[in-house]
């Protein structure tokens, strides 16, 4: 049995669906760097990163003490709100997507600042080889979810 998505995952779900159309590829809960967790970060056609926070409520914004740290590992960094958002919390210099768990569209652009080179890459090689763990996984599940379908087939 599936637990049900989060409202901040139902969030990510839409940007992602969003940024898919923008040719932008999603991946969800990625760590950029230690101590760090980011909801959204995208690769974009042209090799540009965009990080996506996804906030619910005003108590879920207000809990998040480091949104600032994520700057060094993105070209753009937005949050994702929905409809029902006080938008007034939100910094006006970063960007906002207002999302639902369908789809999402981008209201405002924060500032471009380009990444480092040298950090472009390794960021690009970190989010690859994620992506292909996350990929194994379905291959692959491990021995541990491979014992417990055969226990489910012979029962």
């Amino acid at each position: 049995m599936e637990t049900p998505l989060q409202p901040g995952q139902l969030l990510a779900r839409g940007v992602s669906r969003h940024l898919r159309s923008r040719d932008f590829v999603p991946m969800v809960e990625f760590v950029p760097g230690r101590g760090l967790r980011v909801d959204v970060i995208a690769l974009g056609p042209k090799g540009e990163i965009w990080i996506i926070e996804c906030k619910s409520s005003r108590a879920d914004f207000m809990a998040d003490s480091k949104w600032q740290g994520y700057l060094p590992y993105c070209d753009r960094f937005f949050w994702a709100v929905d409809a029902g958002f006080p938008l007034e919390l939100l910094p006006e210099e970063t960007g906002l997507i207002l999302a639902d768990s369908y789809d999402a569209e981008i209201q405002r652009y924060g500032p471009e600042t380009r990444l480092a080179a040298a950090t472009r890459k390794k960021l690009i090689q970190k989010f690859a080889r994620n992506a292909a763990d996350r990929l194994r996984v379905f291959i692959d599940p491990g021995p541990a979810q491979i014992l417990a379908a055969r226990q489910s087939d012979s029962e």
